[in-house]
């Protein structure tokens, strides 16, 4: 079984390389592992080269010349992963340490499942302080009037799922070859949301595996919220959120669900506004607004989402 590898990493060079450090030290190893550097500032590949992780043949290390988010590097290097003519591919954060039989029991519940088509599969993730993380939405859904079939291979410890993160995301290649890759144009949050609900939608089932197991060491373990978020940086970050989530909503549950979504946000920006102990509340308030705007009047690149389905659609910055 052939194998890729991708990490995706930016500026955090010391996670990065435990993160690799325990993928090679899988009880079944990758064919490539293929690290995608969105344009580090911390000197990411000088530190890999004193840990000798350049120097192993089965790295490929490709740097890119600006940060195109999380959404882009997993665009990137899906598509790098493609060139090895891989069976699998085993996509995670930098900040995601797999256990040494993580991908093992990724690959022995392959056995266990009976069928046909398998888009991807999930590992099980727990944060730096033991509580769940990243954890995956279960699929209930009802099929000619039958119970759901979600605890199917509950015995297993494998549950069927229908949408995920990229955290330990062990993706079928017939999977990326018939459904595309990531929306580039996502940057950040809601990508892994989309692309997950892309491949259970178009190809086939997604399932967790309890026993395969990975730490998610993100500083924030609880879920991410802009009402919470006291750091003034990461604030901006949350259009993309808004955005994303808005674009997901509408294209894959509807209008209903994508015009809750947008009211629920007006009232929450309303709350932060005038809440005297909101911290940064006018930056918030902003922000969200600027994610709705974003949505109704399509500041996006909807042309290459909507042909999302085709691995050969060009982007703008692509010849």
């Amino acid at each position: 079984m052939n194998i890729i590898s991708v990490v995706v990493t930016y500026n955090r060079k010391k996670l990065l390389i435990e993160c690799i450090d325990s993928i090679l030290a899988q009880t079944i190893k990758c064919n490539k592992v293929i690290i995608i550097d969105n344009a580090s500032t911390d000197n990411t590949k000088e530190e890999l080269e004193k840990c000798n992780i350049l120097k192993n043949k089965s790295v490929e290390y490709f740097r890119l010349k600006e940060n195109i988010g999380g959404a882009g590097g997993f665009y990137t290097g899906i598509k790098e992963s493609l060139k090895f003519n891989p069976d699998w591919v085993w996509i995670m954060d930098d900040d995601t340490i797999p256990t040494n039989d993580c991908l093992e029991n990724l690959v022995n519940a392959l056995e266990k499942i009976k069928e046909k088509n398998i888009s991807f599969l999930a590992s099980n993730i727990c944060g730096i302080d033991n509580c769940m993380m990243n954890v995956p939405i279960v699929n209930t859904e009802v099929k000619d009037g039958k119970y759901p079939d979600w605890s199917k291979y509950l015995k297993y410890g494998i549950v069927k799922i229908k949408e995920a993160t990229f955290v330990s995301l062990l993706i079928n290649a017939g999977a990326i070859k018939k459904c595309g890759l990531p929306v580039k144009d996502y940057f950040i949050w809601g990508d892994d949301t989309e692309y997950t609900l892309r491949l259970n939608k178009y190809y086939g089932s997604s399932f967790l595996i309890g026993k395969s197991e990975a730490i998610h060491k993100r500083k924030i373990t609880k879920q991410l919220k802009i009402s919470q978020e006291n750091d003034k940086n990461r604030i901006k970050m949350y259009y993309y959120m808004i955005r994303n989530t808005l674009i997901n909503k509408k294209t894959y549950f509807g209008r209903k669900n994508c015009f809750k979504y947008f009211l629920g946000k007006q009232v929450q920006s309303l709350i932060i506004l005038f809440n005297p102990k909101s911290k940064y509340r006018w930056i918030k308030f902003y922000t969200i607004h600027k994610g709705l705007y974003a949505y109704l009047f399509k500041i996006f690149d909807y042309r290459a989402f909507k042909n999302r389905l085709n691995l050969n659609v060009k982007y703008k910055d692509e010849k």
